[in-house]
């Protein structure tokens, strides 16, 4: 069997900067400290947080609420969320898949959420699995605190309310772009990933429209997208193959490309708060060892030392 070499995935580590809370969690039941609960406090994600004590109260089984200030921020970190990021990171493109349908799919197909970010079509069940890994962005500062608010006119319990808030924040995240997803577009209802039905000969313009969107991208290359009728996974005990296409190692790398700029250039602002990203390191991962950037960054290649790896075959 032949062995599948190249570079199989482009990880990456992101450092981002920021002011205040983006990823809000929302109104969440805690206690006061006369003992009663309350639904006026709003938190923000953080991760491994529950507002439970752990305490049960004996013959009711009531469980015990947190008060909001019983927080621990290095050990429940403010994160945001790897789905709010991706909204962020395409919002170009956000609410376009309400309009997409089984007869204009095409032109969600040549595009960077067809490509990268992935979709669901529901009325047809088309579908692209993203390339596109990303990790919850978490905080390492941990500036949390309380605050307290009154609202206009007459003071009563229902006046006051309470967040928990944050001063500057710095996150970490991680992420992957799979070179194997990335490359093969299935056409082919055979394996349950049909990106989109087409008819007889209908493949190559779908193909020629996808080329032609990347190469937009970067005119400098010769991106390529080739329609055949059975691709095969290597490595396959019967060689059983979809409808599909292919993309060649130009098309690859300006889609990659265009990923990782999309990623050094996102900003989130929401009301008073901030956040953007200040760095992003690269690794061509030729290895078997996935997201090693994580474990050891003196392992890593910020530039490619190999083509991208094939994992089909036209038969």
């Amino acid at each position: 069997m032949e062995k599948v070499t190249g570079i199989k995935s482009v990880d990456f580590k992101i450092t981002a900067l920021g002011h205040g809370v983006v990823n809000w969690n929302g109104p969440t039941n805690l206690a006061q400290e006369t003992g009663t609960t309350v639904d006026n406090h709003t938190l923000p994600k953080l991760r491994g947080y529950t507002n439970l004590t752990g305490r049960v109260k004996e013959g009711s089984g009531y469980k015990y609420r947190k008060e909001p200030t019983d927080i621990n921020f290095k050990e429940n970190p403010l994160y945001i969320s790897q789905n709010c990021i991706r909204h962020h990171l395409f919002r170009a493109q956000a609410f376009d898949l309400h309009y997409a349908k089984k007869t204009n799919v095409g032109q969600v197909l040549a595009s960077e959420t067809g490509l990268i970010r992935g979709y669901v079509v529901p009325s047809s069940q088309n579908k692209r699995t993203s390339p596109l890994l990303l990790e919850d962005f978490v905080d390492q500062l941990g500036n949390g605190n309380f605050e307290q608010f009154g609202q206009a006119g007459e003071r009563d319990s229902s006046s006051f309310f309470s967040k928990t808030t944050f001063g500057d924040t710095q996150y970490i995240s991680y992420g992957s772009i799979s070179i194997e997803q990335l490359q093969f577009i299935s056409l082919d209802k055979k394996f349950d990933r049909q990106a989109m039905e087409i008819t007889e000969g209908e493949g190559e313009q779908v193909a020629l429209s996808i080329q032609n969107y990347i190469k937009s991208l970067n005119p400098n290359l010769n991106p390529q997208a080739v329609f055949h009728s059975n691709y095969v996974r290597k490595g396959t005990i019967f060689e059983e193959g979809e409808n599909g296409i292919l993309l060649n190692n130009d098309a690859m790398a300006i889609l990659v490309e265009h990923a990782l700029n999309l990623i050094k250039e996102l900003t989130i602002r929401q009301a008073k708060s901030y956040m953007y990203v200040d760095e992003v390191i690269v690794d061509f991962n030729d290895s078997s060892k996935m997201m090693r950037i994580k474990r050891d960054e003196s392992e890593i290649s910020e530039e490619p030392q190999s083509e991208f790896a094939a994992y089909f075959y036209a038969k």
